[in-house]
């Protein structure tokens, strides 16, 4: 679910915190750091118990109207009712489980951003061209949905303020997660449980061994990185770099020497893409000339040891 530029950026925020704090602990540091990838798991389980709620929602409003005895011809609810990716993911017990421990959030007592987009739904050109066809076939229902993601959920700028002022980490994460549904919704067969899945994210997973491997080595590493840096940048004294730009070039080295599986072009990339939005408009041409003269240095010196295809 994540990519490793995202879990790049959590290990860049996790060291530009360490550095500006006057009391460094590092076992602090590396604990939010893994709450930080932990909680990405955390909001994707919010962003599919919506889902639920819109169901479990249509499913109120049916139990309502049979009570007050309205008649309503052609109900629209039915269509959501009688979708099977949304009913899947409603009653998907793994998906229960994990709503239950997390608990990221009550849509019942958030429900008017329940209700909300429920009835734009509705009145979506999208929804109104699904409803005319009386038996909708899977890819039809899976489109269905996809579209109420992509075009209300992520596009509701109440949505995102609410994502934004819950947890500190996600106005990073909501992207990465956003894509990583968007293509997984298309993905979804209600007969096998496993499609829908749920990514490990525990300390053994390659995500968290990568950033915290990461993170450690350029805390411990610090002084050989400032040697390393020393005579490379001869028109910028060390005050004047920005900090950003120096954390970036410094994981990006330890990326050379230390971690043979990914490809130099690759480490240089994606801190050079980092630095697009993260730092200032002249850094991504600064970042990258520091990198290439280190790489063609430590080549060299014989010091850039790379197998594999890498790791992005």
């Amino acid at each position: 679910m994540l990519t490793r530029r995202h879990l790049r950026i959590k290990v860049m925020q996790s060291l530009y915190s360490f550095i500006k704090k006057e009391k460094k602990d590092i076992s602090a540091e590396l604990l939010f750091l893994e709450l930080s990838i932990k909680n990405a798991f955390s909001l994707y389980v919010l962003l599919l118990s919506y889902l639920k709620a819109l169901y479990d929602f249509s499913m109120k409003r049916k139990a309502d109207s049979k009570k007050m005895k309205i008649l309503v011809i052609k109900d629209k609810y039915k269509f959501i009712i009688e979708n099977d990716v949304l009913k899947f993911i409603s009653e998907h017990k793994t998906l229960s489980k994990f709503i239950s421990k997390i608990k990221t959030s009550n849509w019942e007592v958030n429900n008017d951003y329940v209700i909300s987009n429920y009835e734009k739904l509705l009145e979506s050109t999208f929804f109104k061209s699904y409803t005319k066809n009386k038996q909708p076939d899977l890819l039809e229902q899976c489109h269905l949905v996809s579209n109420f993601y992509k075009k209300i959920i992520v596009e509701s700028e109440n949505f995102f303020d609410y994502i934004e002022d819950s947890q500190i980490t996600w106005i990073d994460d909501y992207p990465v997660v956003n894509t990583f549904l968007l293509k997984l919704i298309p993905k979804i067969d209600p007969r096998k449980s496993d499609s829908l899945p749920f990514p490990s994210l525990s300390k053994n997973s390659e995500d968290f061994m990568f950033a915290t491997k990461l993170f450690k080595k350029v805390i411990s590493c610090n002084s050989e990185l400032n040697k390393e840096l020393e005579g490379r940048t001869p028109n910028w004294d060390s005050d004047r770099i920005a900090a950003i730009d120096l954390i970036l070039i410094k994981m990006a080295t330890i990326e050379l020497l230390y971690f043979p599986d990914i490809p130099k072009n690759v480490t240089i990339n994606e801190y050079v893409e980092i630095s697009k939005d993260y730092s200032t408009p002249k850094s991504r041409v600064f970042i990258n000339g520091i990198l290439d003269q280190i790489v063609k240095d430590f080549e060299s010196s014989n010091r850039l040891l790379k197998q594999g295809k890498g790791l992005l």
